[in-house]
């Protein structure tokens, strides 16, 4: 018999978290993967009117801020992502919504996919190029979507913070 949404408690085990962030991780490594193979660094793909497949190569943050510092941003890019990446792993063992739970593990797994980058490659892969008549915003990655898409629904927890999401307390509730 399937088991309805409702009586699946999968706030209670938290690995189920930890796999789905690592399943992002996954996701994003083989996207780079294929990127890599297949575009020759600076190499572009067209795929639509507004849409390109590039390969480019983020030695800084966001917006490639702190690009050009000398090479010890990666190393504190790394240490910042580390550092996330176990508070991270502390605040989805604490959490008891169910928002808060799928919003840190997006931005974990997100995190770690940069973090392998920097620490095998010594850069970030960017590949998904969007632009309107000549004004490209800055390329990203998946694991670039995975980190705004955790923020988003953390932010919503701000915004709307009496929006029914039940806690574990309310699940085992309702198993009962």
């Amino acid at each position: 018999m399937i088991k309805s949404v409702d009586s699946i408690n999968i706030k209670k085990n938290k690995n189920t978290w930890y796999m789905f962030a690592l399943s992002l991780l996954i996701l994003d490594q083989v996207t780079k993967y294929f990127v890599v193979l297949l575009l020759p660094l600076h190499g572009s793909t067209d795929v639509s009117y507004f849409f390109n497949i590039v390969h480019f190569r983020n030695e800084g943050a966001a917006f490639s801020l702190l690009a050009d510092a000398g090479g010890w941003q990666r190393y504190f890019f790394a240490c910042v992502a580390s550092i996330t990446s176990l508070w991270l792993i502390f605040m989805i063992n604490k959490s008891q919504s169910m928002r808060e739970l799928l919003g840190f593990s997006f931005v974990l797994g997100g995190a770690l996919g940069n973090l392998s980058d920097r620490l095998l490659r010594g850069n970030v892969v960017d590949f998904l190029d969007f632009y309107w008549k000549g004004s490209h915003w800055p390329a990203f990655n998946f694991a670039d979507v995975t980190i705004i898409c955790g923020i988003c629904l953390l932010i919503s927890l701000i915004a709307l913070p009496n929006s029914k999401v039940a806690t574990i307390t309310e699940y085992r509730a309702r198993e009962q």
